[in-house]
């Protein structure tokens, strides 16, 4: 008999839900993928589990059965793996996803305040797009996610599996290099053509500021000149005097001190962003549930850079 610890999981959620849609969302996959998990399941066990002539779905007295034993080996696993990672906990790195933004210019102030109030802290950062950062998270692939939240734009997670910290509150501001004057070289005051610094089609950013453009006739005098997923990589062409780009504020405090770079709008074509702490639930590290609750009961000045 070959079974995977996945299958036993997935048959327990349909124990619960009673329903392959509502399964698939719990256990983040779609509802073919979810399906063939229980056929491998029932295949493997050599019995039919789960009775689908019925709405909601029950189980056959063969899964009935079976579902006591599963839920045991999946608690008896859980148990074990926390326990082994217990052991280690003291000396364990936290592995961290960030978008890339973040993790250059957000992060390491960030982390040195967290500190403060947690002590030390060992952590991993890799850096990568919010589109590839939540689905590390969601296949409990990493520890903590750290990302931009927009209510209008970003891919929502559900709140009770993906329990999150608001850890800041940033502003992108449309900048472009200075004339001679101090006014913006690319600005929406102009007439005609504006060159324009895109983020990529799916970059989390993007989606922001195609929102804020929506429905503002002005985006017709926006000529994309060049595209990158990065803020960092907008913000380098920013400087060279390529063109106009939305870019968060933390990442070109110095360049506006210095004048470097200067506003190419006024405060309203500014997009307000929360940056997040996000966790998965359904992973039970006790490394990260222990810094949860410490987090939970810190001052807000701790949590936020």
């Amino acid at each position: 008999m070959n079974l995977e610890t996945k299958w036993l999981e997935d048959f327990v959620a349909l124990a619960n839900t009673r329903s392959f849609s509502a399964s698939a969302r719990q256990r983040h996959v779609t509802q073919p993928a979810f399906s063939r998990r229980i056929r491998s399941l029932e295949q493997a066990v050599g019995a039919t589990l789960v009775d689908r002539s019925t709405t909601p779905v029950s189980l056959t007295p063969e899964g009935q059965l079976f579902l006591v034993t599963a839920r045991n080996m999946v608690e008896q696993l859980n148990d074990s793996l926390a326990h082994l990672r217990g052991l280690a906990m003291d000396n364990e790195a936290l592995d961290i996803v960030a978008a890339h933004s973040l993790a250059l210019a957000f992060y390491p102030q960030w982390i040195s305040r967290l500190q403060k109030g947690v002590g030390e802290l060992p952590t991993r950062l890799v850096a990568m797009n919010v589109g590839d950062a939540i689905h590390v998270l969601r296949e409990g692939n990493c520890d903590l996610m750290l990302a931009y939240h927009d209510p209008y734009a970003t891919m929502q997670l559900d709140a009770e599996i993906f329990p999150s910290f608001s850890i800041g509150q940033v502003k992108m501001l449309p900048v472009s290099v200075p004339k001679a004057n101090g006014e913006a070289k690319f600005s929406f005051d102009d007439e005609g053509s504006i060159p324009f610094l895109a983020y990529t089609q799916g970059a989390f950013l993007g989606r922001s500021v195609r929102m804020l453009l929506k429905n503002e006739p002005a985006r017709m005098r926006l000529k994309t000149v060049y595209e990158t997923a990065m803020a960092e990589g907008l913000k380098g062409m920013a400087l060279q005097g390529v063109g106009l780009a939305w870019i968060p504020d933390f990442c070109i405090r110095e360049e506006l001190a210095n004048g470097k770079l200067v506003r190419a709008a006024g405060e309203s074509w500014d997009i307000p962003l929360e940056i997040r702490l996000y966790r998965c639930s359904l992973v039970h590290k006790p490394g990260v549930e222990k810094l949860w609750k410490r987090m939970m009961k810190l001052p807000s000045d701790f949590l936020r850079a």
